[in-house]
């Protein structure tokens, strides 16, 4: 089948990008339908293979290189833009709008959905604040805008044929806000990139960028409680100034590091530590690939991918308190720790099985939807 690839923005390599990676990997053939492009030639080299996108009009619209955030409101207007009338098969990769693209009876549209519109619905208030955006003027129009957003992300929801959410924790969004059922495939992890370390260090890690919702300040809150325990605090953002001025000499906040870095301490580390409520988590998961025991919410997608009291501890609350218990609970059972088993835990959720999961779901829908069609 002619198909269509269809993602938000090309601009960085997180975890919608990986999974974009793996459906070109599928599907070498398709075409890449993007917002916007502005990766560099070696991100080009390893999500598109060299393939070239075609953009919409936001790729030509002052700033948008590193602003296209701000363009929200035409988000709907521009992925709607895109004419996929001679495609059979269209694979969109969700956060935001890739859903919404047009679609006819004829076409068969999966979604994998990373998460449901997050600035639309429940952090809605949360994004309206950091940019202030919350009062004023400003902040009554804002509010139409939200209004159009979650009238228009409902209702374009309808152009899916199906939707995989990479969580249960998504699914259960996906039912609440869209009214619809979906099946989980969690995301790919390069599990293969790192390996086992059973020889670890006296020292916790935690690594993510420094932005307000991944609650950094509540584990360098919790160890400045824990004078006797090193923290080592790896991230750059926003937030950096925040995180320095709260630090106490136990915590080092080291600032970005690159990925041999990243993956000698993830190895080394006595444990990881993960306070963010997140869609599915993936460096929570490569920490795991180390072998390392991961100390995280019980809460997200970290619910689904850290057993608690044997590839971690998974603490209820996000607050310094329950981070508190949850590392001297960790402290009682790391004796016991086997990070073998951590290992081989990760493995569930390689790329390889990823890409497996996806391309037998995907077969199965299009021999369903040839089979309704005759």
């Amino acid at each position: 089948m002619k198909t269509a690839i269809v993602h938000e923005w090309l601009v960085n390599y997180a975890g919608s990008e990986k999974c974009v990676e793996s459906f070109i990997n599928i599907w070498p053939d398709a075409d890449v339908f993007t917002l916007v492009d502005f990766l560099d030639d070696d991100l080009r080299g390893v999500i598109l293979k060299g393939k070239k996108t075609k953009t919409s009009f936001i790729q030509h619209l002052p700033y948008a290189k590193k602003q296209h955030r701000k363009y929200l409101p035409l988000f709907p207007r521009a992925i709607e833009s895109f004419n996929l009338k001679n495609y059979e098969l269209i694979i969109s990769s969700s956060h935001s709008v890739a859903k919404g693209v047009r679609t006819k009876k004829n076409q068969l549209h999966i979604c994998y959905c990373h998460t449901p519109m997050r600035y639309a619905w429940d952090e809605a208030e949360y994004y309206l604040k950091e940019a202030k955006l919350d009062s004023g003027i400003k902040g009554w129009v804002s509010h139409l805008v939200l209004k159009y957003l979650r009238k228009w992300d409902i209702k374009s929801s309808n152009n899916v044929n199906y939707f995989i959410a990479n969580s249960q924790h998504i699914a259960n969004k996906i039912k609440r806000i869209y009214n619809r059922e979906s099946d989980v495939i969690y995301p790919p992890v390069d599990v293969n990139k790192f390996s086992l370390t059973t020889e670890k260090e006296d020292f916790y890690l935690t690594a993510s960028r420094l932005v307000p919702y991944k609650r950094m300040d509540l584990i360098v809150d919790a160890f400045a409680k824990m004078l006797d325990k090193k923290l080592v605090v790896i991230g750059s953002g926003p937030e950096k100034e925040k995180i320095l001025a709260k630090a106490t000499p136990n915590i080092d906040v080291i600032g970005y590091q690159d990925f041999e870095s990243l993956r000698d301490y993830m190895q080394k580390a006595k444990a990881f530590v993960f306070a963010a409520e997140e869609d599915f988590g993936i460096i929570v998961v490569e920490a795991m690939a180390c072998g390392t025991p991961v100390i995280a919410g019980n809460y997200g997608g970290t619910a689904e991918s850290v057993i608690d009291g044997v590839t971690g501890i998974l603490f209820k609350k996000q607050d310094v308190e329950s981070i508190v218990e949850a590392v001297k609970k960790f402290d009682v059972i790391s004796h016991s720790i086997n990070y073998r088993e951590i290992r081989l835990h990760s493995e569930k959720f390689s790329r390889e099985m990823f890409e497996d999961k996806i391309k037998s779901y995907v077969d199965e829908k299009i021999e369903l939807f040839e089979k309704n069609k005759k």
